[in-house]
């Protein structure tokens, strides 16, 4: 294996490569103004190809965590805001796992126009699924006198790090914006128990009778959270509990860094052969539910009159796939914005509570099988 290069991960290898020297440069291995390996040499180091060296490096160029100069190669930019100025500026770190994730992704673009607004400047960071990595970078931005930090964990622990438990005893205004089961914690987001009673109350409500969940390792509290939601919508309407219509796709404690299209699409795979299929299925994520779908169309069933999808989040690719998919909407928008005012509040040191939770959308597409095409702000009376 070369450096910062992991063959099983689904990861695209420029996007290892520009996550690995972004961690050089955080740790200070590569100081700012220092020149970079030339392309032949990272080539070597990284054992890839140039094409994908030069992705990398155009990427980490575009977004100015390097400088290219004419003749001369490619150098660790100087940061846009000096340690020593950050007193002057007010700025947050914004701490993310993935930066690419698709839900996440949309929380940050709220988080830097309410940022702007507010006259913030916004530094980000990516630890690439690492731990450790991310509580280095939470160190970093408090050397670095930021003012606020908020925190897109993607731990399946959903439980407090010791970085985490720090910031809070210390009273340093933070914020979570990823799920977090700890109540005494600072933290926004969605009403996930609820979001899961809506979609399988909707499911009940087109007339389904066998309705099952999808859910990601038995070990993952969110799911089980979501899966709760589930339940109680089918109590409230009366709809027998079918331990067998529960099923998980992913082992107990898989990796955070499993492409979960892959997980659903693996479901997919063994749909035809299960004992009792479901005619309905509420599905933990969209990334899962994409993924399932598309095994199931290649299997020859359609949606929804085979099997009825819902899905979770309502990420950017759901209305465009070959059945546009009905999904649990949370509002990235508010949590985004929100989680900037939660910040000013606790510099400005208000007396908020602890966890702000939002109420998430029904949104009605083609794989649930209704016919209309509409967004519902909450349950539509039978």
């Amino acid at each position: 294996m070369s450096r910062g290069i992991d063959l099983n991960n689904p990861k695209p290898l420029y996007e290892q490569i520009e996550d690995d020297i972004r961690d050089q440069i955080l740790r200070g291995e590569l100081a700012s103004g220092q020149q970079v390996a030339s392309q032949n040499e990272l080539s070597k180091i990284y054992n890839v190809s140039l094409i994908t060296v030069k992705k990398a490096l155009s990427d980490l160029v575009s977004e100015g965590t390097l400088i290219t100069r004419q003749g001369k190669g490619t150098f660790v930019a100087e940061p846009a805001v000096k340690k020593a100025d950050l007193s002057a500026h007010r700025t947050l770190g914004v701490v993310l796992r993935d930066l690419k994730h698709p839900f996440f992704s949309l929380v940050i673009h709220s988080i830097e126009e309410r940022a702007r607004e507010l006259g913030y400047g916004l530094l980000l960071s990516s630890s690439s699924n690492d731990l450790e990595k991310e509580e280095a970078q939470i160190n970093k931005f408090r050397e670095m006198g930021v003012d606020g930090i908020i925190i897109a964990s993607l731990s399946l622990r959903y439980r407090a790090s010791t970085n985490i438990k720090k910031l809070h005893d210390e009273n340093f205004p933070y914020i979570m914006v990823s799920y977090i089961h700890d109540p005494d914690y600072w933290y926004i987001g969605s009403d996930h128990e609820y979001g899961g009673f809506l979609a399988t109350e909707h499911l009940i409500k087109c007339g389904y009778k066998k309705i099952g969940y999808l859910g990601v390792g038995k070990g993952n509290l969110l799911s089980e959270v979501r899966k709760n939601g589930y339940y109680r919508a089918l109590v409230e309407n009366d709809v027998p509990f079918d331990s067998k219509l529960i099923f998980y796709s992913g082992e107990e404690n898989f990796e955070q860094n499993i492409d979960r299209r892959m997980l659903g699409y693996e479901f997919g795979k063994k749909f035809n052969s299960l004992s009792k299929k479901p005619d309905a299925l509420y599905v933990y994520s969209d990334l899962v539910a994409l993924g399932f779908l598309q095994a199931v169309l290649e299997s020859g069933l359609k949606i929804p009159e085979d099997i009825a999808i819902v899905g979770n989040d309502d990420i950017q690719i759901a209305p465009f796939t070959p059945v546009p998919l009905t999904t649990i909407q949370q509002p990235s928008d508010k949590i985004g914005r929100m989680a900037v005012d939660i910040i000013q509040n606790r510099i400005d040191e208000k007396d908020i509570g602890n966890r702000t939770i939002l109420k998430p959308k029904l949104i009605i597409r083609k794989s649930c099988g209704a016919d209309k095409n509409k967004i519902f702000s909450d349950l539509i009376a039978s």
